[in-house]
Formats: structure tokens, sequence, C-alpha cells
């Protein structure tokens, strides 16, 4: 933003510091009236004819606007993939810790990808692989949704499941 000096245009629409139209003056002008009442001319909307400036103080400007900024991190959810890797021939008791690995991550909030490797041969049968991520995704459809449907992607099978939503 500029303010003060570093603005070059040479007649601005002046917004005093209490909202009011002060019209369109020169940047001298626009400078006195902004020091007399101890305050900075700030440049808000420099592509506009003539450009705006309002008369504010800028450091509580800029120290409000970090807050905000700082304050909007704090309330976003950082989502992260968490992977889980199955194979064709799993076992039942491998099965079942890879499922109760995958849903405590969607409980935590985390999006799970499940990954099927086909291994030499294995590929010519891709629906056992198609299965067993049916088998997945349908024993944890109370705490998620399928985000991807299985595809293949070179020799590996992929499934997307995101966490339902908590909100309602």
């Amino acid at each position: 933003m500029m303010v003060n000096d570093g603005i070059r245009a040479r007649e601005l629409r002046i917004i005093g510091s209490d909202g009011e139209q002060l019209g369109v003056k020169s940047k001298s002008d626009a400078l006195q009236i902004a020091e007399a009442a101890n305050l900075d001319l700030v440049l808000v909307s420099p592509n506009a004819n003539p450009p705006v400036a309002r008369i504010m103080d800028y450091g509580k400007f800029r120290f409000d606007q970090q807050k905000r900024e700082r304050e909007a991190r704090k309330n976003q959810k950082v989502v992260s993939i968490k992977e889980v890797r199955l194979s064709p021939s799993i076992d039942e008791n491998d099965f079942q810790t890879k499922l109760r690995n995958a849903r405590k991550f969607l409980e935590k909030g985390d999006k799970v990808k499940a990954s099927i490797r086909f291994k030499g041969r294995a590929i010519t049968h891709k629906e056992i692989g198609q299965r067993v991520l049916d088998r997945l995704s349908s024993e944890l459809t109370d705490v998620s949704t399928i985000e991807s449907h299985p595809k293949m992607d070179g020799r590996s099978m992929f499934l997307m499941l995101a966490p339902k939503s908590t909100e309602k």
C-alpha cells in the first residue's frame, strides 16, 4: 500500500478519518489535512479515476490486518493424506489391521489413500484388487465418503476416502 509521500497521483478523492467524503483535492492539500489530524494518507483504490485515498492511522490499520490474518491461519484446518497399502492377496488379520489404521486416520480428520500394488502376474486379475478396495470402502462407510472410486494407474490401483463432515 502506498502511504503519504509514496503516493504519486496529483489529484485524489479523499475520505476522512470518520468515513465522510472530503471531495477531490490535490495531493499536497490531502497531506496537509492528514498531518493536521495527526494521521496518514493511505491510497485505498489506486485504479479509480481519480485515485481514492483515506485518512487513517496506518500503523493501527496494519496491526489490525495482521491480527485478522493470524486469526484466519489459526482457524484453517490442514488436511493431510495418509496412505494405506494393501495387496490383492491380503489375509484377514492384515486386512483388519489396515482397516483399523484407516479408520483411525479418518476419525482424526485426514484423508486416506488406499492403494494396491500388483506384482508380477497379479495384474491380470485386477478384479481381485477391486474387490479388496470395495470391501475396505464398504467397511468404512460410517466414517468416510468415497472421494474417488478405485482406478488403475500403472501397476497400482487407488481409492481416495475423505472423512465424513461433522457439520450438519
